[in-house]
């Protein structure tokens, strides 16, 4: 065999650095992730803009958005999909960047079905309200603010997760450019006995709401309903539906 004549430490592994670990990147390592962030607000990426609720209630979650996203200042979509079922008995909404949600999702629904496969059991709402966080702390799904949703073994749980990985679980939370007219709504209605129909009418008057102010929410509504026996989401195009 041919013995090398060159210098390798003036190769690729200089390069990379001799403390670059070998199964990187790590999470928050991605390179010039804040630039790409800059680039998609110039490039006038589609966003959902957004109202969305999440309610904790006797017998599982109540979950509900708009439907309109925006491009720039025009609305692009007036039937948009914002929350998606991600676990068998778990859901998540999305504010924000349209494609890294999308994203988002069908890594969640990925590694939640191969979570099943290896462990022969579901992924509890503390694990997946983990992994959330943790991909949203990688950078690489700029720019999203999620509700995870969900029930388990434990109950009911609702998180707030922010757009950098930051995760706190609550009774109820908002997300979104209508996030304040929303709250103002559910500090009013909300009990801890609500029920879950009771819970998808203070959500569709909480996104109503929203909706009267906010220009980038608006279009109808999404309301997703998760208990024991799984994901069941329903669109209407009018409030009164559901007040």
């Amino acid at each position: 065999m041919r013995t090398p004549t060159g210098d390798l430490s003036d190769g690729p592994a200089a390069d990379l650095g001799r403390d670059q670990p070998v199964f990187g990147p790590e999470l928050g390592e991605f390179e010039h992730s804040e630039r790409r962030a800059a680039k998609a607000e110039e490039d006038g990426e589609m966003k959902t803009g957004t109202t969305t609720v999440g309610i904790k209630a006797d017998e599982g979650v109540v979950m509900a958005t708009d439907m309109r996203a925006s491009l720039g200042g025009m609305v692009s979509s007036k039937d948009v999909q914002k929350v998606e079922e991600i676990h068998p008995r778990g859901a998540l909404t999305i504010a924000g960047s349209v494609s890294a949600a999308q994203n988002l999702i069908s890594t969640l629904r990925a590694e939640t079905s191969l979570y099943e496969a290896r462990r022969g059991k579901d992924m509890s709402m503390e694990a997946l309200s983990t992994l959330t966080g943790n991909l949203l702390r990688s950078g690489a799904f700029f720019v999203v603010q999620p509700i995870l949703g969900g029930v388990d073994d434990e109950g009911a749980h609702i998180y707030s997760i922010d757009a950098l990985g930051g995760t706190t679980e609550e009774e109820y939370t908002v997300t979104g450019s209508g996030s304040q007219y929303a709250l103002g709504v559910l500090e009013q209605e909300y009990d801890d006995d609500v029920t879950i129909d009771e819970a998808k009418t203070i959500a569709a008057k909480a996104i109503q709401s929203a909706v009267e102010r906010d220009l980038a929410s608006g279009n109808g509504i999404n309301v997703a309903v998760v208990t024991d026996d799984g994901v069941e989401i329903t669109r209407y195009k009018e409030f009164d539906d559901l007040l």
